[in-house]
């Protein structure tokens, strides 16, 4: 059953599985972005965050549902 399975690790630059948060350092890294700029954004409430204990991190499932709610502009 178990004959078919790949259990090797995804290629660089292979589509990683979706995650709802991620942290402030990973998100300015994949944007392109400063850290100080995505601390920009989250201070001025541009950006959704999640606490999870000490650390408050991007809610990227509200992000993309507050995305997908707005009305597309040309």
């Amino acid at each position: 059953m178990l004959d078919n399975m790949d259990f090797t690790p995804p290629e660089s630059g292979a589509q990683q599985p979706p995650i709802p948060v991620m942290h402030r350092d990973r998100f300015a890294e994949l944007v392109g972005v400063s850290v100080d700029v995505v601390n920009g954004w989250i201070n001025r409430g541009y950006l959704p965050t999640y606490e999870v204990g000490k650390y408050r991190l991007i809610n990227l499932a509200l992000l993309n549902k507050l995305a997908l709610d707005k009305e597309f502009r040309l």
